[in-house]
């Protein structure tokens, strides 16, 4: 777990590799930027139908009462 550790950021780091502890800056640049696109989408289409969902509100039930133990004398 050391400078030496191929599995580990700090060894990536000193090796000069990436991998799955250590993604390349490439890598993540095109994540982010696929991410950031998906999400921008179902958010607007999230917003219209929670607008739409709103009015219906289901009725609570409400618990049974317990029944109170029977006292020993």
């Amino acid at each position: 777990m050391g400078k030496g550790d191929k599995k580990t950021k700090k060894g990536k780091r000193t090796i000069g590799s990436a991998g799955k502890s250590r993604p390349s800056k490439r890598r993540a640049r095109v994540a982010a930027k696929k991410a950031g696109a998906e999400q921008a989408a179902p958010k607007k289409a999230a917003k219209k139908a929670a607008k739409k969902a709103a009015p219906k509100k289901a009725a609570a039930k409400k618990a049974a009462p317990k029944k109170a133990a029977p006292k020993k004398d």
